[in-house]
């Protein structure tokens, strides 16, 4: 084991949130101080370590080299050592898992299968929260984060959970027979453009025009087309609840996929035991024929 020389936590602390943070203003907020105290933490550390750690420049701090070779190693340390305080202050041996995760995929899949992750894993204590596909894992103190979308996203690497192939949802009785039937309806918009005009592609008929209303969130598109106030294009595996209860119904069976959902950790990070038993049993469940609720 190396020596440890008189450790400055105070300082390597504050140091790992202003390079997360990118301020100093902003790590003063988080660590409840004031700027000047941290500004007196940075300039301690870079006195007993004899390096410059950051430069101040027009944009905000940059960190220097030897800064970034710190922070990942500071910043992985303070995750371990968060994660167990967590665990002994749950009178625990199992790990947490903070994630993030797309609403659609935790309202339309994940939470409803959460207990018998839960069973399958009692180890771990799972903790979610929802953001609609921005989200920065670092900063928000996350292990991990589901999104939707090809997989490619600087900085991370992403591990595939399930493809989500795209097709029209609506309430039933509306009589829908033929993709052509669609022009005589409103149809709801995501804030991702391409999706309708890819979806007739697939059925060889013309992509009417456009001029639904646009929503940044599956869930409230599934919510207008059950009130028939429009026609929704929807990730299929992801309302099958819906269907099922009779509130939505699929007209047909064509479907495109434009994305997928993926597993994403900061490439500076391992990824933890934790997220490692999530993505395994997630890719379980879903090589099985069904998925239990």
């Amino acid at each position: 084991m190396p020596d440890r020389p008189d450790i400055p936590l105070n300082a390597l602390r504050t140091f790992e949130v202003a390079a997360r943070q990118g301020s100093f203003t902003r790590a003063a907020v988080e660590l409840r101080v004031t700027q000047a105290a941290v500004s007196h933490q940075i300039a301690r550390l870079e006195d007993m370590l004899g390096v410059i750690l950051f430069q101040r420049t027009p944009g905000g701090l940059m960190l220097t080299d030897a800064g970034q070779a710190l922070f990942p190693v500071m910043e992985r340390g303070l995750d371990d050592i968060a994660r167990m305080l967590d665990r002994v202050a749950a009178g625990q041996a199992g790990e947490v898992l903070n994630i993030g995760v797309v609403t659609t995929f935790a309202a339309g899949w994940l939470i409803p299968r959460q207990q018998a992750f839960g069973r399958a894993h009692p180890g771990i204590t799972l903790r979610l929260s929802t953001h609609n596909n921005r989200v920065e894992i670092a900063r928000e103190g996350l292990d991990a984060a589901i999104r939707f979308g090809d997989g490619q996203w600087p900085g991370l690497e992403a591990h595939h959970i399930m493809d989500a192939p795209m097709t029209p949802f609506c309430a039933p009785d509306l009589g829908l027979r033929v993709p052509s039937d669609l022009h005589r309806h409103t149809l709801l918009r995501s804030y991702r453009a391409d999706e309708w005009p890819a979806w007739f592609a697939q059925t060889g008929e013309s992509c009417p025009s456009l001029t639904g209303p646009i929503l940044d969130s599956s869930i409230g598109l599934a919510d207008l087309a059950s009130e028939r106030f429009g026609i929704a294009l929807l990730p299929a595996p992801m309302f099958e609840r819906h269907v099922r209860a009779g509130r939505l119904t699929r007209p047909f069976a064509t479907t495109v996929t434009l994305g997928s959902y993926w597993l994403t950790v900061p490439k500076e990070r391992r990824m933890t035991s934790a997220s490692r038993a999530l993505l395994d049993w997630m890719r379980d469940v879903l090589r099985q024929p069904r998925a239990p609720e």
